[in-house]
């Protein structure tokens, strides 16, 4: 069971099916999926959310693979502007996606959206550890293997 989470100013909310109306209207566009994995279907089907959330997201949830949320502002809840999700995996571990109008000037090329990782990485408390090739909607490009441990992560939550 994915819990329902909070920061100060978002709301992560559990992945449900009902979100898939929301997804598809905001997900799929080129500077949002440009640099996810290559299993994203481009151009993205119609229905590309809801088959995904049914046939892939949420049979992982539902056998514990996987933790995914969408992220709500709290000052507008019903509103979804993206998604993170966690998974059970050695280097594939985490993603994230936000919507376009979130993006700050210059966001939408590779090395504001390696600022944007880079951001919620370091405040983490997390660090690369490696580099390696990987296949993205857009091509086979360098992708940063990213690392904290449990009791590093546990340390700064005291």
């Amino acid at each position: 069971m994915t819990p329902p989470l909070e920061t100060s100013r978002l709301f992560l909310q559990p992945l449900e099916l009902a979100d898939a109306e929301q997804v598809q209207r905001l997900f799929p566009h080129w500077q949002i999926v440009r640099y996810l994995a290559s299993r994203v279907p481009w151009p993205y089907p119609p229905d590309g959310a809801r088959q995904f959330f049914r046939d892939v997201a949420l049979p992982a949830v539902e056998r514990g693979d996987e933790w995914i949320w969408t992220l709500r502002l709290k000052t507008d809840p019903d509103r979804i502007i993206g998604s993170i999700g966690l998974k059970r995996s050695d280097k594939k571990n985490r993603g994230f996606w936000l919507g376009l109008f979130l993006a700050r000037a210059g966001a939408d090329d590779r090395g504001g959206r390696r600022r944007h990782r880079l951001l919620i990485s370091e405040k983490a408390g997390m660090r690369v550890i490696e580099i390696e090739e990987r296949d993205f909607v857009s091509g086979r490009l360098p992708a940063e293997i990213w690392e904290i441990t449990a009791e590093e992560w546990n340390a700064r939550r005291r």
